[in-house]
């Protein structure tokens, strides 16, 4: 056991081509700097050939030397790795439109300290929700959005991401589809709710379609960002059971509850370095 005068929390998540000794090599690397395991958890998908891992430790080294030991391995292995500080907080850019329940319950969760995020701004296509940012001491910045400026709105956004220093971004009901440029500018840092069960019921009015499909369940998936709408890697689904009395418009507030616990919970894994992509599917260590 390691100094908890002296230690460091870190978390290390990975992937690579998989193949014998990686789970070896990685916490040989922590031994040798004396480091203990408090969670560890590994997949291998047979379909890519590709090795998956999320590991937290108590070490009494650096990060920079940590970083050092990491870099050679991940030569080794041909890894795609990421060490951060365990629990540290992520700097985290809100975008909004109108509707408030996603980004309330983002902002009630980071105050009670359940969510490890650090919300520097929220950023909106509307001003209709300036009040409910500075109510929580956030930054409000009302950038609209019109055919005509849609390209210098996005550049707007994302020299206030970069300015903010900002690792994640959350579309949290922001009703305006990305270009293609900036989605390739956030891949991978952007979570985006969609106020439906994916892949069904794309794009608008998802309750009023499957209203009229007759549906039994009803959902929200939290995905990636990518140019294909609606399509980007899935990292949570949640689901509610109705019936045939249910309207649009109860249909669309049973909905708001299922977004919101979709969205916080892919929020929370992202942040915690949960999450990892595998091609157009995430691999999620709960």
């Amino acid at each position: 056991m390691t100094d908890a005068a002296t230690t460091r929390r870190y978390v290390l998540s990975l992937s690579c081509p998989d193949r014998p000794g990686i789970v070896h090599a990685v916490s040989g690397t922590l031994a040798e700097h004396g480091g203990n395991i408090t969670e560890s958890q590994q997949f291998g998908d047979a379909d890519t050939g590709l090795f998956f891992m999320r590991v937290e430790f108590e070490v009494p080294a650096e990060q920079d030397t940590l970083e050092g030991a990491f870099g050679a391995l991940g030569e080794r292995f041909a890894m795609t790795w990421r060490l951060d500080v365990a629990g540290r907080r992520m700097r985290t850019v809100v975008m909004v439109s109108k509707a408030a329940h996603c980004v309330n319950d983002l902002l009630v969760r980071e105050r009670a300290g359940t969510l490890p995020v650090d919300i520097v701004a929220v950023v909106g296509n509307h001003p209709t929700l300036r009040s409910l940012a500075e109510f929580y001491g956030k930054p409000f910045h009302h950038i609209p959005v019109t055919a005509d400026t849609k390209a210098t709105a996005e550049a707007k956004v994302l020299d206030l991401v970069d300015e903010l220093d900002a690792e994640l971004v959350v579309l949290a009901r922001y009703m305006q589809i990305l270009s293609p440029e900036m989605c390739g500018a956030l891949k991978g840092r952007a979570i985006n709710i969609h106020h439906s069960f994916l892949p069904s019921f794309k794009g608008a009015r998802p309750y009023f379609q499957a209203h009229d499909r007759g549906v039994k369940l009803i959902g929200a998936t939290a995905h990636y960002v990518t140019a294909d709408l609606d399509e980007g890697p899935i990292i949570e689904q949640d689901i509610e059971r109705v019936d045939h009395s249910y309207t649009p418009e109860s249909l669309t507030a049973t909905g708001a509850d299922v977004e919101r616990r979709a969205l916080a919970r892919a929020v929370r894994w992202h942040a915690e370095h949960r999450v990892l992509l595998d091609g157009h599917r995430t691999i999620v260590f709960k």
